[in-house]
């Protein structure tokens, strides 16, 4: 614990593969610094002063980990910042998010189509926080607290794809299980297919239910196609092209028929 009480953790980790990420956060860490040592403060004083340990003061400064909101607040009313400091949050939030979740939110971003199918656990778009949270405690190997948080923040950062203005088409098929699976309790299940009931009232959603009783059908692990104004498309499939997005015409027909 921190000496105010709070979590001793300013944030996550970043990837070090993740180039854009590093950089972002070495930037903000250098300018952290050099405004902590403007005001003539230690950085164990400084952390006192936010609320976190000396240690993680270092880690944010040397770009070894990624702030939180509050964090980066709190740092600025301490170096009389003016706002600046608090600013850097609207790139520190995008780099909360692992690159390859990032990769699909600007291509989601941009699409005017989405057909989607799930087959063991509801697409991430539909999912609700609390359930989200639930189905990715369960991973294995299993998750740290702070990569479920990043997880989840990233998942529900996804969903404003669901709020654009002109609205994308989205179509969604699921399979009779994931509705029925009681992920994270009954209670979590309960609300989550209440919004589901909700978000199937959007004019440019379609959430269609594939039964158990149906038996074979061409359906696989999950599949998404994303269509673009251009005419062009991205598409991945777990058990096809070995789970790795396409734009060939020829294997997003293969998707589509599917």
């Amino acid at each position: 614990m921190s000496v105010n009480g709070e979590a001793d953790e300013p944030g996550w980790e970043v990837d070090p593969d993740d180039e854009w990420g590093v950089a972002v956060l070495t930037t903000v860490g250098r300018q952290l610094k050099l405004r902590r040592e403007a005001v003539g403060l230690r950085a164990g004083d400084f952390g006192v002063a936010v609320g976190y340990g000396e240690d993680l003061v270092y880690k944010v400064e040397g770009g070894k980990r990624i702030p939180r909101r509050e964090y980066l607040e709190k740092a600025d009313q301490v170096l009389r910042a003016d706002g600046l400091i608090a600013a850097a949050w609207e790139d520190v939030k995008k780099v909360r998010y692992p690159k390859q979740v990032r990769d699909l939110a600007k291509l989601e971003s941009r699409a005017v189509e989405s057909l989607s199918y799930g087959s063991y656990s509801l697409h991430g778009l539909l999912q609700t926080e609390e359930y989200a949270r639930a189905l990715l405690g369960r991973r294995r190997p299993a998750l740290t607290d702070d990569e479920v948080e990043s997880a989840v923040a990233a998942r529900m950062g996804r969903k404003a794809m669901l709020e654009r203005d002109p609205a994308p088409e989205l179509s969604f098929v699921q399979e009779e299980a994931t509705l029925r699976r009681p992920v994270g309790g009954m209670m979590v299940l309960r609300r989550q297919l209440e919004h589901l009931l909700e978000v199937e009232q959007l004019r440019h959603v379609e959430i269609q239910v594939m039964p158990t009783s149906r038996g074979d059908h061409p359906g696989g692990g999950r599949m998404q196609v994303l269509k673009f104004d251009d005419g062009t498309a991205v598409g991945r499939a777990d058990d096809l092209f070995g789970a790795r997005p396409v734009t060939d015409p020829r294997q997003l027909r293969i998707l589509e028929l599917r």
